[in-house]
């Protein structure tokens, strides 16, 4: 191995730590505020209008965060994201008023939602070839799962043995590990967005959205990504209702990133054998099946087992969007596409929290599951449509 090469593993070591230690710090936040809500003696719709606003401000920055990406690569983005997070983070701990609570989700889902889409143009920089793409966007992916694996765990045992309050001082010192990794990655020379895409031509966002592999594949990532978001929020719920404590309900979502984590680990070792549209296909399925059966598993033990079999069929989603996304987006428009999807995916975390929240008061706590495997079946569509393409 090359110094070059030695050079670009330890700085793509460290861009995957500065994501780990940013999605950590949302994660520790999204468990513990939904139960401190609920601990209130709030109404179960509350909790989730609370996890839309983690999706809320990344609407209104995706499109500036995948400009800035493009024109400025790494660090400054990444640098409003810490300070971003590290407020929202450190509000909470000095009081868990619901409006604390509801700034705070604003604060730390917006950080990791700028930060994510110029460390996923860096991610893709760096891949050789675009074999080697599925590779650098599965280690990616990696970086949530880990921290969706012992962040909420950490968080939740922290709410039983220590109060919230140590649960929301937790999720504040991870913004601080993830300035570290960030400060560490080599600076490269700015690129001006427009000189970047002089080539491809000034473009507007519907150009992309126009784009038939472009426009396939964010339909399918909502889909994929709303899925996720009703198992974030139907696993507190019926834990709560089953008076499960909240360690428990923390090892069921840990079981969910345990297995997306472990299912992103054997794409990086099979990525050049993997065929992605099939990948989705496959996943679209798994999932819809694990969401239709979730209702009836029992105990702690069937959720974490229902949690982990959705967590192989969604984890091993984002990096095979990722990879197709990034080879179809046009030359120096690598940061809008992933700012494009990054738009449409926390759209849907808006809209379908606060939909689950309703429909799970109006029929049952399973309803949003059961919605969301519907929808699966029809995101079949897109998907055989990128197999045809």
């Amino acid at each position: 191995m090359t110094d070059s090469e030695r050079g670009t593993r330890r700085a793509f070591v460290l861009v995957v730590a500065t994501l780990v230690g940013l999605h950590a710090c949302m994660a520790a936040t999204r468990v513990a505020a939904p139960l401190a809500v609920l601990e209130q003696g709030f109404p179960e719709w509350t909790v989730g209008a609370m996890l839309s606003l983690y999706g809320l401000a990344p609407i209104a920055l995706s499109m500036w965060a995948g400009r800035m990406a493009d024109r400025h690569g790494f660090h400054r983005p990444v640098c409003l994201s810490v300070i971003g997070a590290l407020l929202g983070a450190v509000l909470p701990v000095i009081t868990q008023h619901i409006v604390a609570l509801a700034i705070s989700g604003l604060l730390t889902g917006g950080a990791v939602a700028f930060a994510a889409v110029a460390i996923q143009r860096e991610a893709g920089q760096m891949a050789r070839d675009p074999g080697d793409l599925k590779r650098v966007f599965s280690w990616v992916a990696l970086g949530p799962a880990l921290s969706n694996a012992f962040a909420p765990v950490i968080a939740g045992l922290l709410i039983d043995h220590a109060g919230y309050r140590a649960a929301f001082a937790f999720g504040a010192l991870l913004p601080l590990l993830a300035a570290w990794a960030a400060w560490l990655v080599p600076r490269a020379a700015p690129v001006h967005a427009a000189g970047a895409a002089s080539a491809f031509g000034q473009g507007s966002v519907m150009e992309l959205w126009r784009a038939p592999v472009l426009r396939n594949l964010l339909l399918v990532n909502v889909a994929m990504a709303a899925s996720w978001d009703a198992h974030s929020f139907t696993v507190p719920v019926v834990g709560h209702a089953r008076e499960l404590s909240a360690s428990a309900i923390g090892l069921v979502l840990g079981s969910f990133a345990v297995a997306a984590t472990v299912v992103r680990l054997v794409i990086t070792g099979f990525a050049h054998r993997i065929d992605e549209q099939r990948a989705l296909s496959a996943a679209t399925s798994v999932a819809a099946v694990a969401l239709l059966a979730y209702a009836w598993l029992p105990g702690a033990l069937g959720m974490m087992a229902g949690s982990a079999v959705l967590g192989l069929a969604l984890g091993s989603v984002q990096p095979m969007v990722l990879s197709m996304l990034h080879q179809a987006a046009p030359p120096g428009r690598q940061g809008q596409a992933l700012a494009l999807r990054m738009l449409f995916t926390n759209a849907a975390t808006i809209a379908m929290p606060v939909g689950f929240g309703f429909l799970a008061a109006a029929t049952t706590s399973a309803a949003p599951m059961w919605f969301m495997a519907a929808v699966l079946l029809a995101a079949r569509v897109p998907v055989r449509r990128l197999v045809r393409r």
